[in-house]
């Protein structure tokens, strides 16, 4: 595996790829030229150095097996590392007036004279959108970092007040999960499920569903009026529409859902309902579906989100011998701790 982390200044990206360098054996990667206003010198002291990403990547590919990290990613040569099927880009923010007092930190621990806040901003803006200090009106859009930050695979949100948080949220992440790389089968199907949904047309909400057998995908379906019929997000259903309660007035609900939509797509080809076709659904199958699931001869169902009726789906599923498992993909995002609210406490004190 080979992660590349970006972000901006004081986010913490360096303290990331140290984690990976001490709890998971990493490799530190360099490029030359980027450890003059660098203050770890025990990092860069056991870093290989390269000349270009060509050397670099070229040294990984070689010994793909292994793992890396750099925080050296460029986006005039990321292409070339993202069109690798084992390299993670990994982006790091952190509120802006954090990172402004951890570079505080930093100038009083050389005894050096701070940088003004408004000089910090304006850097900030500089690194992040290219923005300039002369003219803020002028704006590139293809500013490096920024364009870089959005492509990545990963975010983490490093609120965190001091690095044993930050490794303990890191652990709970499981940033070399090589799933994130190459997704399982459960994940794969999970993630066509998503894509699915985003085809629904139901006002209420996006449920998205696969059919697979031997790992083929036989049938999808989506939530949302039958073919002929006006969107649901056109008006098409009047009880969508018009806000109705979730449970209630279901009966003059016209849109069908996704469960039901693959279950008849499947039936229009040839497809045999025989052992060894799995459901996948990003959502729990209500109990509408659940007997509709069950009187196709289905014996497995996974869904990545609960629903208001779990319990009683199981019970059923339960009874007729279904298989029911919750899927959850690792998660593309750390979401914000509870260091963030004590900071914004503190800010409000000042």
């Amino acid at each position: 595996m080979f992660i590349g982390i970006t972000g901006p200044q004081n986010s913490g990206k360096h303290t990331i790829a140290q984690y990976l360098m001490e709890k998971h054996e990493f490799q530190h990667l360099a490029l030359k030229g980027t450890m003059a206003n660098f203050n770890r010198e025990s990092m860069y002291g056991d870093a290989l150095i390269f000349d270009n990403v060509d050397d670099m990547q070229l040294y990984v590919t070689e010994r793909w097996q292994e793992n890396f990290v750099t925080c050296n990613v460029d986006s005039r040569e990321l292409w070339k590392l993202k069109k690798r099927p084992f390299f993670l880009l990994v982006s790091v923010e952190a509120p802006i007036t954090m990172r402004y007092q951890r570079e505080l930190k930093k100038f009083e621990a050389k005894g050096m004279k701070h940088i003004d806040l408004h000089d910090f901003l304006l850097e900030d803006d500089r690194t992040m959108f290219n923005m300039s200090t002369q003219d803020q009106s002028k704006i590139d859009i293809t500013t490096p970092l920024y364009n870089i930050m959005v492509t990545s695979d990963l975010i983490i949100t490093n609120a965190y007040k001091d690095t044993c948080a930050l490794y303990e949220a890191l652990d709970r992440l499981d940033m070399t999960n090589k799933e994130r790389l190459r997704p399982t089968w459960d994940t794969y199907f999970m993630q066509l499920s998503d894509l699915a949904a985003r085809r629904s047309n139901c006002m209420k909400r996006r449920v998205g569903c696969i059919l697979v057998k031997d790992s083929r995908v036989m049938a999808t379906g989506y939530n949302g009026t039958p073919r002929g019929l006006r969107n649901c997000n056109e008006g098409g259903c009047g009880r969508c529409n018009e806000g109705a309660s979730c449970g209630t007035g279901l009966d003059r609900c016209l849109c069908m859902h996704a469960e039901e939509n693959a279950l008849l797509e499947a039936g229009r080809g040839s497809f045999v309902f025989d052992s060894g076709v799995v459901l996948y659904c990003n959502t729990c199958p209500c109990l509408g579906c659940a007997i509709k699931i069950i009187q196709q001869g289905i014996k497995e169902v996974v869904y990545n989100r609960s629903y208001g009726m779990d319990q009683m789906t199981a019970k059923v599923f339960k009874e007729a011998q279904v298989k029911l498992r919750q899927h959850s993909p690792p998660s593309m995002q750390i979401e914000i701790g509870a260091d963030i609210e004590e900071h914004v406490s503190l800010l409000a004190l000042k």
